[in-house]
């Protein structure tokens, strides 16, 4: 054929398809019927055009091939290294290691295990820098040690030692090992912050890094984020989140690329209607894909209120794999390039995080705002307006607050609390506290069981 597909068909623009819109409605206002706005003040159109990327040139986003990833706590060092075994022999292709103390015995955790053949991350839940430096002696290109001691004090609340201490031993690592540096995010989208919140926020978090450590940050730098259910806008997130970094790496000297590393979002997870959850599951590890994550560890349908179990995990695990080899989710690079929306929604959520970040930096910085408390603020007032949104019906959690099944008992079925749980203890700031949307309402429901 020498005619292109589509050549006798004139061209339409995006003023023509408005007039026809305007038609259509009838003198309804376009305004009002058709765009609604964001929690992140975007307004989102009924259709975008070619002639949306020819105002706004599309940003240059690039990502690499993405792994399966399966979290295990480690509590019984042969019992987690037996996991590990089983989870990579049933389609995991990277283990990522919750390590709660140094006691933990890597040379027993890691047997059998062919270190060079599959990504292992570990996060400690502790400062140790003999402990990270044996870990990389084993094999420096197959282990990330996610280090992060901001995040430890957004989270807790205090440092792991102090602030001197902990800065010190951060430097030593780095010095070694500049692969160890870690930005946990996805605390922030746990918590109740929108997009171009966590966008700003672990852009300022990261800034923090770069101006105590600037040009020794040679490696991809790690960023843990969680993405939720607003699948373009979760798409469009992970692609900003690559602009800016490169953009504020760039000026320090520093590895403009970073590797992200993402898990969906345990805010607006159910105990009722639970399976709803999988469909969460699924579409965030989408999002995430299309997104340009490289590693993808996926949460388990009952979480929240189940130990680790085989079912669980197993379902969770082949999502992924589904995905990847049933779905060819693998088969196409940077497959949301050209998406007139979605290249528009990465532009807004880059740009208005960048203008954020700068404020922030403005009023002294990411540590000085959790220390006067303006993060924790700005966080819980965009949680309290989701909330007030899910108890009015605005923001939906089917099975939760809309089409409940009255059937449903879950008081038996809790091996664990999965509700906020307040401990007084003295902290150095105040911790920025993850919350599920639903927590208020399904106590309500569980007391009238």
């Amino acid at each position: 054929m020498t005619k292109k597909l589509f050549e006798d068909f004139e061209a339409v623009t995006s003023k023509a398809w408005k007039q026809k819109i305007h038609v259509d409605l009838k003198g309804a206002d376009y305004n009002d019927t058709l765009i609604w706005s964001t929690n992140e003040d975007i307004n989102v159109k009924p259709f975008y055009h070619q002639d949306d990327l020819e105002a706004e040139k599309p940003l240059p986003v690039t990502s690499n091939p993405w792994t399966i990833c399966q979290t295990i706590f480690v509590a019984d060092t042969k019992l987690s290294n037996k996991k590990a075994l089983d989870a990579i022999t049933r389609g995991a292709e990277s283990i990522t290691f919750i390590i709660p103390n140094k006691d933990v015995s890597i040379s027993s955790l890691l047997q059998n295990i062919t270190v060079s053949a599959i990504p292992l991350h570990f996060k400690l839940q502790f400062l140790d820098t003999d402990y990270v430096s044996e870990l990389y002696t084993i094999s420096p290109n197959h282990i990330t040690v996610h280090t992060d001691i901001i995040g430890n004090l957004a989270k807790t609340g205090n440092w792991f030692s102090n602030h001197e201490s902990d800065v010190k031993a951060l430097e030593t690592i780095i010095n070694t090992n500049p692969s160890a540096l870690s930005v946990h995010a996805d605390l922030y989208q746990n918590a109740g912050a929108n997009s171009v919140q966590q966008l700003a926020y672990a852009i300022a978090h990261a800034n923090e890094y770069l101006n105590s450590f600037g040009h020794k940050l040679t490696a991809p730098i790690t960023f843990n984020i969680a993405v939720g259910t607003n699948y373009f806008f979760e798409i469009a997130k992970l692609r900003a989140l690559r602009v800016l970094w490169k953009t504020l790496a760039k000026e320090y000297g520093a590895n403009t690329d970073c590797h992200i590393y993402v898990t969906p979002s345990k805010r607006n997870k159910t105990i009722y209607d639970y399976n709803t959850n999988m469909l969460r599951t699924t579409t965030e590890c989408m999002s995430a894909i299309l997104g340009g994550a490289n590693t993808i560890c996926n949460l388990a349908y009952d979480a929240i209120y189940h130990k680790d179990n085989e079912f669980g995990e197993r379902i969770a695990r082949n999502q992924l794999l589904i995905l990847k080899h049933e779905s060819y989710f693998d088969a196409v690079e940077n497959a949301s390039d050209g998406s007139y929306y979605i290249e528009n929604l990465t532009t807004q959520l880059a740009e208005k995080a960048l203008n954020l970040f700068k404020t922030i930096e403005d009023n002294g910085g990411f540590l000085s705002g959790l220390h006067s408390g303006s993060i924790q603020k700005k966080i819980k007032e965009n949680a309290q307006k989701e909330l007030e949104q899910f108890n009015s019906k605005a923001l939906i959690l089917l099975g939760t607050n809309k089409h409940p099944n009255p059937n449903d008992k879950m008081k038996s079925e809790l091996e664990l609390y999965p509700f906020l749980k307040m401990n007084t203890r003295k902290t150095l700031i105040e911790p920025i506290i993850e919350k599920r949307i639903a927590e208020t309402a399904e106590q309500n429901r569980l007391n009238q069981e």
